[in-house]
């Protein structure tokens, strides 16, 4: 009732030069409306909440939430005063179902990295390193190291936070050498995770839309490997060769937990395989691994001898939490990150129907060309956050070669590293080393970090020409 009361006088925001199309597909131009305006603040005003998460302590998930559900409120409203009451519903469950994909993926592996940091993985891996005895050059080299190489399967936020506890418990009170671990940790898994569709958000979300195949990611792994070692070299500089105090603690991995590696490994297998030889998405693909996991769980409270009858397995809140449950796992998952998906792929979704997008393509890839707009995708990302401008190139789906998308997904991945604030791996590592890897200790840093990101992108063209000719 109240919509059918305000509905005349909401199309009287449209200006007559709305219904003159000018977008792309059957998408008119509504950029200059109130209503396309009025989305555009909102999607604004919510990002800037994100970016102040930190100060505010407010969750990023739900401004973004909030700001997505009224956008489509806005972008129902306008569709039914142009005579398309079912545009707007065709439209949102389009990106409902590329939410869903990446939801479910994301939970699978979720769940595994949660299962694994439970059966003392990463501890076990980063009481090695402690206590090995490694001068603080050698732990700078090997913790960028491993974070490169771990990054692709286990995501480059997982991956900075535990390579981050290793630089601070060697390095306690020298603060300088642990900023500059944190930077070449962060640099490092960002570029680690630019190679593999497992080890990003935008990196995935371009494998799930068919832009790149599985295999055509490693043509990026050498550009990746530049874009971290010139960095790397520079800072290694200023790191000393003292050796810190070596801890005696030493922390052994849990039943199941190499088995649970196994797992990990083949759910991976399952995932490419689905969508390479079955035309499948890979979150089935992931889910089905998940099934192996669950399988493996109900072996491994058997074996602990904890396998309670009348035990429910939904029940997360029991007091029971020595045994290995499954759902324990899942309900540990980054449900914020989950969420701010979800808002970020709506609101961006909106925000197209209003014809803004299209507005976007036509300016970048059409006026400054695909590599210089490419390029500007990676840097915008050191401010924006990639996951938003990577969906919305996605969105805008330009007509580019191979090479190009290779590009875009090189530039999303590693763009976010100029900047602290840049990437999810910089964020985490701000609240973990808080007060000693900060903004302005990145921000000193960031002509190393540049001058491997022109290198990386120098060597993509140079190397992978081929690419970008189909």
């Amino acid at each position: 009732m109240l919509l059918r009361l305000f509905l005349p006088l909401l199309v009287l925001l449209l200006p007559v030069t709305a219904f003159a199309g000018g977008g792309a597909g059957d998408i008119p131009d509504l950029t200059r409306t109130g209503m396309g305006i009025g989305a555009v603040v909102l999607f604004v005003a919510a990002y800037t909440l994100v970016i102040l998460e930190e100060k505010l302590h407010l969750r990023k998930s739900k401004p973004v939430i909030i700001a997505a559900g009224i956008i489509w409120v806005l972008v129902a409203v306008t569709y039914q005063g142009l005579g398309k009451p079912d545009h707007a519903h065709s439209a949102i469950m389009h990106n409902l179902t590329e939410y869903a994909e990446l939801f479910l993926f994301l939970l699978a592996a979720m769940t595994y990295i949660n299962a694994m940091e439970e059966r003392n993985v990463f501890n076990s891996l980063r009481s090695w390193l402690v206590n090995k005895g490694f001068t603080l050059r050698t732990v700078f080299w090997m913790t960028g190291l491993l974070a490169f190489f771990i990054s692709p399967v286990a995501d480059n936020l997982t991956t900075a936070l535990l390579m981050g506890a290793v630089a601070m418990a060697v390095g306690g009170t020298n603060h300088r050498f642990v900023a500059v671990a944190c930077i070449n940790i962060v640099v490092a898994a960002n570029a680690g995770g630019a190679f593999s569709p497992f080890g990003d958000i935008t990196t995935l979300m371009v494998w799930q839309k068919g832009k790149v195949q599985f295999f055509e990611f490693f043509a990026i792994f050498i550009p990746s490997v530049i874009n971290w070692i010139i960095p790397a070299v520079c800072m290694s500089l200023a790191v000393p060769k003292e050796k810190p105090e070596v801890s005696d603690a030493a922390v052994s991995m849990k039943v199941g937990a190499k088995r649970i590696m196994a797992l990990f490994l083949l759910t991976i297998v399952t995932a490419v395989s689905f969508h390479n030889f079955l035309h499948l998405p890979p979150a089935v693909g992931m889910m089905l691994g998940l099934g192996y996991l669950s399988i493996f769980a109900y072996w491994l409270k058997k074996h602990e001898g904890r396998l309670l009858s009348g035990d429910n397995p939904l029940d997360v809140t029991g007091h029971n939490h020595a045994t290995f449950d499954l759902f324990r796992k899942v309900a540990k998952a980054e449900w914020d990150t989950l969420l701010f998906f979800y808002g970020v792929i709506l609101c961006v979704g909106g925000l197209g129907q209003f014809g803004y997008l299209a507005g976007v393509s036509k300016f970048m890839y059409e006026g400054l060309g695909h590599t210089t707009a490419n390029v500007l995708v990676g840097i915008l990302s050191a401010i924006i956050d990639n996951i938003p401008v990577m969906f919305a190139v996605l969105t805008m789906d330009p007509q580019m070669s191979h090479g190009q998308w290779l590009l875009v997904t090189l530039t999303a991945g590693v763009g976010g590293s100029l900047l602290s604030i840049g990437s999810a791996a910089g964020v985490a590592l701000m609240g973990s080393a808080r007060g000693i890897y900060t903004f302005g200790a990145h921000l000193k840093w960031t002509w190393a970090v540049a001058l491997g990101y022109i290198a990386s992108i120098v060597a993509h063209l140079f190397l992978n020409a081929t690419y970008f000719t189909h």
